[in-house]
C-alpha cells in the first residue's frame, strides 16, 4: 500500500459551539490525512472490493474504520492505537499508529484558522447537493483549505472518535463535515451528526489521523 499522505497540524486554540454556548479548547499538535481514506486504501488492507479507487470509501462503519486504522498501523510497523475486544474498543493514547481524529481535532483541522463555518465558497471547496451527484466524487477535485486538506467539507461525512452524546452511550459516534447530498446548512465545520458504531451510510467515510494523546472517552461498546 502507498504511504498515507498526512498533513502536520500545529497546536492551537479552537472556539467551538456546545449547544447554545461557546467554549475555548486547546488542541495539541497532530497529523491528519490530506484526503479521506479511499476505496483503494480500504480494499488493500481489508480485502473488500474497490470499483472506484479514488473515491472516498463509504458504507464503512465506525467499527470497520478503527479496524482499518489498526491494520494500517501494523502494515507500517507502528503501534496500533486501538485495543479491540469484540465490540469493545479502547484507545491507547501512547500509541504512534493511525487512529480516527477526535471531534475537536477534526474541527480544528477543517477550519484551518477560519472563524467561519465554511472556509471558502462551497462551489469551490466542497461537493454538495448543488452538484447533483449520485455518488461521492474522487478525492481532491476541489480546492483544499489552508492546511492543504481536501474535502473536509462536503463529498462525505467523516467519522470521529468521540461519542455523539457522552451522557447517552446508545447515541453512537460522531461524524462531521457534510456530504454530497447535503445543502449549505449541513456542509459546515460546526455541524455534527451521529449513529451507532455499526451503522453504514452511502455518504459517510473517514479520515486517518496520528498523534498520541489522552482518549477523551476510554471505551466504546456497540449498542
Amino acid at each position: 500500500m502507498r504511504d498515507i499522505e498526512l498533513a502536520a497540524i500545529e497546536g492551537g486554540t479552537l472556539i467551538r459551539r456546545v449547544g447554545h454556548a461557546r467554549e475555548t479548547v486547546e488542541v495539541a499538535p497532530f497529523e491528519i490525512g490530506v484526503f479521506a481514506v479511499t476505496e483503494e486504501e480500504l480494499a488493500e488492507l481489508l480485502g473488500v472490493p474497490s470499483r472506484h479507487p479514488r473515491r472516498p470509501a463509504v458504507e464503512v462503519s465506525w467499527q470497520r474504520a478503527v479496524r482499518w486504522c489498526n491494520a494500517a498501523s501494523e502494515w507500517e510497523g507502528l503501534d496500533p492505537a486501538y485495543r479491540i475486544d469484540g465490540d469493545e474498543v479502547r484507545w491507547d493514547g501512547t500509541a504512534d499508529g493511525y487512529r480516527l481524529p477526535t471531534e475537536t481535532e477534526w474541527e480544528f483541522a477543517c477550519r484551518a484558522g477560519s472563524p467561519a463555518a465554511q472556509y471558502g465558497p462551497l462551489a469551490e471547496v466542497a461537493y454538495t447537493a448543488a452538484d447533483g451527484l449520485r455518488a461521492p466524487a474522487d478525492v481532491g477535485g476541489r480546492h483544499p483549505n489552508l492546511h492543504g486538506l481536501f474535502d473536509t467539507l462536503g463529498n462525505v461525512w467523516e467519522w470521529c472518535w468521540d461519542p455523539f452524546d457522552p451522557e447517552d452511550p446508545g447515541a453512537g459516534r460522531v461524524f462531521r463535515g457534510g456530504g454530497f447530498t447535503d445543502g449549505p446548512l449541513n456542509v459546515r465545520a460546526d455541524v455534527r451528526r451521529g449513529a451507532r458504531a455499526s451503522a453504514v451510510f452511502d455518504d459517510v467515510g473517514f479520515r486517518a489521523a496520528r498523534g498520541p494523546g489522552p482518549a477523551p472517552e476510554g471505551r466504546s461498546r456497540r449498542r
